[in-house]
């Protein structure tokens, strides 16, 4: 989320949003001088396709040899094999659930494990236990946090892309997105999905559902934001200071409430 979750740039655009969330991986990889012209967006489209290629193999819990990854994936990027895999492992994790581990130490064979944790210390915003959909709410509820508490859904779908989601394709790990998040996740009170009045193509706009507000907080979600960049919530001085005010809302007696999404 790892790499894709909500901005660094403290409230920013979507676009924005989504150039910080694999930048700071990529620009480990970029800064590497066998990386020679290759582009920021080439790098995520490997690092996109090496992370399909994980989600297939492992569909067989047949432990994925590194041999198969260069040779099926990685081609001519042998020279930063270790970059990309470390952005891969990251997007697993943090959007997909899945913890890319080595089966045996200087075995060169990988597997999966379905090991999801919103937030390290706590686990409130599940769905399912564990389930790898809660990697995809915890991003959109992130980015709506990020964004001001309201999001456009062609924002979140423009974020998504990068990350290999699309709303018109089936999903491995998501089945149909675009239904999970209108439909399902609307459903259970996660998020709330409206139409934006007078908006031409038709838009429409997401915001925290009050089940979110019950079973998490905007400081959760932060604590989340700053995990994915390895970053201190603090780095976001806006959205810090008000997760603070929505926490010492929620310490006061039980008839103040949490703080409203605005």
């Amino acid at each position: 989320a790892a790499e894709e979750a909500p901005s660094t740039s403290r409230g920013a655009g979507s676009s924005q949003e989504a150039r910080s969330s694999s930048s700071q991986g990529s620009r480990r990889a970029e800064a590497s001088p066998e990386v020679g012209p290759r582009s920021q967006q080439q790098l995520e489209l490997k690092v996109a396709e090496l992370v399909q290629f994980l989600l297939i193999k492992d569909q067989k819990k047949i432990p994925i040899k590194r041999t198969d990854i260069l040779k099926h994936v990685i081609g001519d990027y042998k020279d930063i094999f270790p970059d990309l895999l470390k952005l891969a492992a990251e997007r697993l994790e943090y959007v997909f659930g899945y913890k890319l581990v080595e089966l045996e130490p200087k075995s060169n064979t990988y597997i999966l494990i379905n090991t999801l944790e919103p937030v390290e210390e706590d686990a409130e915003v599940r769905g399912d236990q564990g389930t790898p959909t809660t990697g995809l709410l915890m991003i959109v509820l992130g980015l709506i946090f990020m964004k001001g508490n309201t999001i456009k859904e062609t924002e979140v779908w423009d974020f998504l892309r990068r990350l290999g989601v699309y709303p018109t394709k089936k999903h491995l790990v998501f089945g149909d997105p675009k239904k999970l998040i209108t439909e399902e996740f609307v459903r259970q009170r996660y998020l709330e999905y409206r139409r934006i009045p007078h908006t031409d193509p038709v838009d429409y706009e997401l915001q925290w559902g009050p089940r979110t507000n019950l079973e998490t907080s905007k400081m959760k979600v932060l604590k989340f934001v700053a995990k994915v960049h390895n970053q201190d919530p603090k780095d976001w001085p806006a959205q810090y200071c008000e997760a603070l005010a929505d926490e010492e809302a929620r310490a006061r007696p039980e008839t103040s409430g949490p703080a409203p999404s605005s």
